[in-house]
């Protein structure tokens, strides 16, 4: 099995499953399934759901497309080659109850093409970030966390550039460069060691320290339990101080590992909070903010702008805007309240792991006075 269709399995594997555990933990609402197809080439499976008990909106798509290389895509995109094929999945969740977050979630491949129809680039892209309304800590740690494991039964180096590439796109600079949420990980353009081949153990500079499956050539992940091999629960990892190249399987299987690590992630904070009571000032709060998430994907978004330039099904593209939202002149929350505490960690973001928490910062000063 090549490369391409490894990649596709997975991604339809992930939409089967996330779309089971976010109607679970929903009761209620369940997706409704729009297979499309695209005149130039390819198509999608976008599921929809709205109006639960949990989630006012969302949406977790998948597509497959292909086609020439434009000359708006040439220049626009900075794209060369001759034709292109892109694979990948995109969610966001728009919860009813200010008090669960938004979250966003994307992992895609991409490959170029020569006349000769050979491959001669190929890259993956992908991650999660979190868009509460309102801060818990303790919500911000397990989320980050969750993702600190994933990537370090890789790489000890992916957790902190890719956090710290999470916080520098995720980013409304015409405001002041506000973040649009508390981040999580990002990562683009990530290649082979070598040229690309079709098998996904590449050349033998990116031999892999992978099992083999006789089915995909790659580690089983039938139960999604991708990586499962490698990591321990504490995040620790059977590769840790080997030597590997980043071959296809290597960034194939890192895609798995976070994109199944999203139920992980993101069930449980909804879970703690989708029955906590709230007011009509706090949905209108939540409204405020949900105009800054359709700022940065209408303003700044590069998925948003690929998916324009290349004719792509608009109502996907625009899947994730939330259905309510408000743009109100100046609006300013006050000063010390639990909404400017929100606004206050977009604009400064934090390192959620290492740093103490209010509460821990009191209780060490009282054992500091006690002595």
């Amino acid at each position: 099995m090549d490369v391409k269709q490894i990649w596709t399995n997975f991604i339809h594997d992930l939409q089967n499953k996330i779309c089971s555990a976010l109607e679970e933990v929903d009761g209620k609402a369940t997706f409704f399934e729009d297979a499309w197809e695209r005149p130039e080439g390819g198509g999608g499976k976008t599921r929809v759901i709205a109006n639960g008990n949990v989630f006012e909106k969302g949406g977790v798509n998948t597509s497959i497309v292909f086609g020439d290389v434009t000359d708006a895509m040439r220049t626009q995109l900075k794209i060369e080659g001759d034709t292109w094929w892109a694979c990948g999945l995109s969610l966001v969740l728009h919860p009813v109850n200010p008090f669960v977050p938004t979250v966003h979630c994307n992992y895609r491949m991409f490959e170029l093409y020569n006349k000769q129809d050979e491959v001669i680039d190929r890259w993956f892209g992908g991650g999660t970030d979190l868009t509460p309304y309102y801060l818990f800590e303790e919500d911000a740690k397990h989320f980050h966390q969750t993702y600190k494991n994933a990537c370090d039964a890789f790489d000890i180096s992916f957790y902190p550039k890719f956090k710290k590439e999470c916080d520098n796109y995720f980013v409304n600079w015409h405001r002041n460069a506000e973040r649009r949420g508390i981040g999580g990980i990002f990562y683009d353009y990530q290649r082979e060691d070598q040229a690309p081949s079709n098998s996904p153990e590449g050349g033998e500079t990116n031999a892999q320290p992978l099992p083999i499956n006789e089915n995909d050539k790659l580690l089983n992940t039938s139960k999604g339990e991708a990586g499962a091999q490698m990591a321990s629960p504490s995040g620790g990892s059977s590769m840790e101080g080997t030597k590997f190249g980043k071959g296809a399987a290597f960034w194939i299987e890192f895609a798995k590992k976070c994109g199944y690590g999203f139920i992980d992630a993101y069930i449980p904070i909804v879970e703690k909070r989708k029955n906590t009571t709230y007011t009509a000032e706090n949905k209108h709060w939540q409204e405020i903010r949900r105009g800054r998430y359709v700022e940065f994907n209408l303003v700044h978004d590069r998925g948003t702008l690929f998916g324009l330039k290349t004719n792509g099904r608009i109502e996907s593209i625009l899947m994730s805007l939330p259905p309510t939202v408000r743009f109100e002149y100046n609006y300013q929350p006050a000063f010390g309240s639990e909404e400017y505490k929100l606004q206050e960690a977009c604009l400064h973001p934090k390192d959620w792991l290492n740093e103490i928490s209010e509460e821990e910062r009191i209780a060490w000063a009282k054992r500091s006075n006690s002595c």
